[in-house]
């Protein structure tokens, strides 16, 4: 299947998960239908092997144990995630489910490609989300950006002169709303 842009999306796009759940009592290959529900989900807790950098989009086409790894398509038929995880009360899709953005699936394959590990960005400080008082202390326009914690010493933050209770608002032309997407 093509590609897609993961950027690209909107909420209510429809969204198709195809997957193989429940194999072994004859219900596998399935195509599910539905919408994305929101886009750049993080902080969610799927257990202890829960991932430190999440930004799934989320969907309410059904998305079954053993749907993960399955593609996650838009109306065209491309591919615009990889379907990962459900949040469920009872084991099976309840409407909602989460699937890792094309884009950041393909940085991964062409890191994996080139050099055989996944390589992440560092810049050596400590994020913190803007808090509406924090937004106020700042005197920000909005509760968006990070704010700098901590700065490593000989990290390529100190290096650019960063420091502590500094507030980036933007990184590389791309608005930064908070530390999950600074990350």
């Amino acid at each position: 299947a093509p590609l897609g842009d993961s950027t690209q999306l909107e909420i209510g796009d429809w969204a198709i998960a195809i997957g193989n759940p429940f194999g072994d009592i004859g219900l596998d290959r399935t195509v599910t239908l539905g919408v994305i529900s929101a886009l750049g989900r993080s902080n969610l807790n799927f257990g202890n092997n829960s991932p430190i950098y999440q930004d799934y989009i989320q969907t309410d086409a059904a998305i079954n144990p053993g749907n993960s790894g399955g593609p996650l398509l838009n109306i065209e038929g491309q591919v615009i995630g990889v379907n990962a995880a459900i949040t469920s009360t009872s084991g099976g899709s309840i409407g909602i489910g989460f699937a890792i953005p094309i884009n950041l699936a393909k940085r991964v394959v062409d890191d994996l490609i080139e050099s055989g590990a996944v390589s992440r960005a560092y810049m050596g400080i400590t994020p913190q989300e803007i808090t509406a008082d924090l937004m106020e202390a700042f005197s920000l326009s909005e509760v968006s950006g990070v704010l700098v914690t901590s700065v490593e010493d000989d990290s390529p933050a100190d290096s650019a002169g960063l420091e502590v209770g500094d507030v980036i608002i933007e990184l590389g032309g791309e608005r930064v709303p908070n530390v999950s997407k600074f990350r």
